[in-house]
């Protein structure tokens, strides 16, 4: 904050103006009142920071003041968030209403991924039926009817059973419709409508889910070591009102090392759990289970071959798959 003027004109300078620096070609000067606009102009950041902190602690005095009813009101923002969005969702996609009970059943009719549901084409995604029980319902059951031994049916489909038995060839939809069940199962514990024509879902205490193929090298822990990890917990900490979806258990190790462990996870679940669990394999082996296990019962993606092709008809039907179609896979483009 100065003027300048040229040396030569120093002697007609103001006599107010005092001289502040001289240069080769100028003499600059200041006057009383550059010099008094100078110091409120430095002052003034320093008058604003001060300033800009004094409102910052009002405004944390007036917020710590109201925490609670600014808590209160972000948690009902929140809640009203999620259940318009889950409304909207279930309006436009013409989701049903579950019926929830108690005993561990799930009866789902024409149920859709509601992933794949939204991001494939419409009318492309192959709805599918689930039926299956826990054993408690059925010892439940049992305990009021005095019905005989459930055993007697031998190989026969269970109506509902509590252990089914799913395989297919890769590509054909069996990790879609294991995941499919279970998040249909999560969407109706927390309140939403469901991606299916009609569902009655019983109250699961956990739902537990080994599919994929992941190593924790960190760790120290292969692929398998992770997978038989997770299946050890599935296996010590599931009860019979749990619902649990296994994909591939046994892949990361020898064939047969890889098929008796498959083999005693699923008696394992049938016999000393008896939740509802959804099992997908390759091991066509196991299919044999059921001939033993009563309330197993398998269940297969339909496929049809046609001119050296297989066409994924990604519908779960009864029954065993009698081959993975693993070539054919393999040439898909």
């Amino acid at each position: 904050s100065s003027v300048e003027g040229p040396p030569a004109r120093r002697a007609r300078t103001p006599a107010d103006f005092i001289r502040k620096q001289t240069l080769k070609n100028a003499e600059r000067y200041v006057t009383p009142e550059l010099k008094e606009h100078e110091e409120k102009v430095l002052a003034a950041q320093e008058r604003a920071i001060d300033l800009e902190y004094d409102l910052f602690v009002e405004l944390r005095e007036l917020t710590a003041a109201a925490a609670r009813r600014l808590q209160a009101t972000s948690e009902a923002l929140a809640e009203v968030d999620v259940l318009v969005g889950l409304a909207e969702l279930a309006r436009s996609r013409n989701y049903c209403r579950p019926t929830i009970v108690a005993e561990p059943i799930l009866e789902i009719d024409a149920g859709r991924h509601p992933v794949l549901d939204v991001t494939e084409p419409d009318g492309t995604f192959v709805p599918n039926d689930c039926r299956c029980e826990g054993r408690a319902a059925k010892d439940e059951q049992r305990e009021g009817t005095g019905s005989g031994d459930p055993s007697a049916a031998g190989s026969r489909l269970v109506p509902r059973p509590s252990l089914l038995l799913i395989t297919g060839p890769n590509m054909a939809g069996k990790s879609t419709y294991i995941r499919q069940t279970a998040l249909l199962a999560l969407m109706a514990q927390v309140g939403s409508f469901v991606p299916a024509r009609a569902a009655t879902i019983g109250v699961a205490d956990r739902i537990f889910a080994r599919v994929g193929a992941s190593d924790d090298l960190a760790r120290g822990r292969s692929t398998f070591m992770v997978e038989m990890t997770e299946t050890a917990r599935i296996l010590n900490t599931a009860t019979n009102r749990s619902l649990v979806i296994l994909d591939e258990i046994g892949r990361g190790t020898s064939t047969y090392d890889g098929l008796s462990l498959a083999w005693a996870v699923v008696e394992h679940l049938h016999d000393r759990i008896g939740c509802r669990t959804l099992f997908a394999t390759h091991y066509h082996e196991l299919t044999e289970l059921v001939d033993r296990l009563p309330e197993a019962a398998n269940f297969n993606v339909a496929v049809r071959e046609w001119d050296d092709r297989v066409v994924f008809l990604h519908q779960i039907v009864v029954g065993a798959a009698d081959k993975s179609y693993g070539i054919h896979v393999a040439q898909l483009p």
